[in-house]
């Protein structure tokens, strides 16, 4: 039956959020402009150059539309490849990208074998799994990435629950990239940057984790 927040994903709220997400490559960057003061695209390049990705295999846990993998297409990034809960999501997804793969699945338990992608990641996907439940979707992760994960998330130093759109128990925010570090003893933090909301105190927190050779 899945979790809480998994049904209410795959629900007519879960749509709703769908519709209201759409956006181009150019679109995303105007949002993240006007909720930041910097492009999404600056911030990937901030974070990947340089490290000998180019070819390499990507997975995005929890990837609505594709919005952040058609940026990264746009980019020059090839092999990406999606996981999205909402079956809703993942069609419109197959008809905005013939060339990026979209599976249907939850990220729990993930249909991929070990280390199957070079860089994992998730935007704004961690913030939605109840504290409870996190520690299976941050394993799959981790099982699934042979090098890299990458995460963008609402921050807080310590889990703390905030109400969305009117509903209790569907956004936490916390440390992610610590959860990652304290989980799994192999991984290195690479590199962390915390980015301020323009209209509010909030802030995001944009990491990059890799596993220690």
């Amino acid at each position: 039956m899945g979790t809480n927040q998994e049904r209410e994903w795959e629900s007519k709220f879960g749509k709703e959020y769908t519709d209201r997400n759409i956006f181009t490559s150019v679109e995303l960057d105007k949002e993240y402009t006007e909720w930041y003061g910097v492009t999404r695209t600056a911030m990937n390049e901030e974070f990947l150059g340089g490290k000998d990705l180019e070819g390499k295999k990507f997975l995005e846990v929890g990837s609505n539309v594709g919005n952040q993998l058609r940026l990264l297409e746009d980019m020059g990034f090839k092999n990406l490849c999606g996981l999205e809960l909402q079956e809703y999501a993942v069609k419109i997804a197959k008809e905005l990208s013939s060339t990026i793969e979209f599976v249907n699945n939850t990220g729990a338990k993930m249909p991929f074998e070990d280390g199957t992608f070079d860089l994992v990641f998730t935007s704004g996907v961690l913030i939605h799994i109840s504290p409870e439940n996190i520690g299976a979707v941050l394993d799959e992760i981790y099982r699934c990435s042979k090098e890299y994960i990458w995460g963008f998330e609402y921050y807080a130093a310590e889990y703390t629950e905030i109400n969305y759109r009117g509903n209790n128990e569907l956004l936490w925010k916390t440390n992610f990239a610590q959860l990652y570090l304290d989980r799994y003893p192999d991984l290195e933090l690479v590199h962390e940057k915390k980015y301020n909301y323009l209209a509010d105190d909030n802030v995001d927190s944009m990491y990059l984790l890799r596993k220690k050779k």
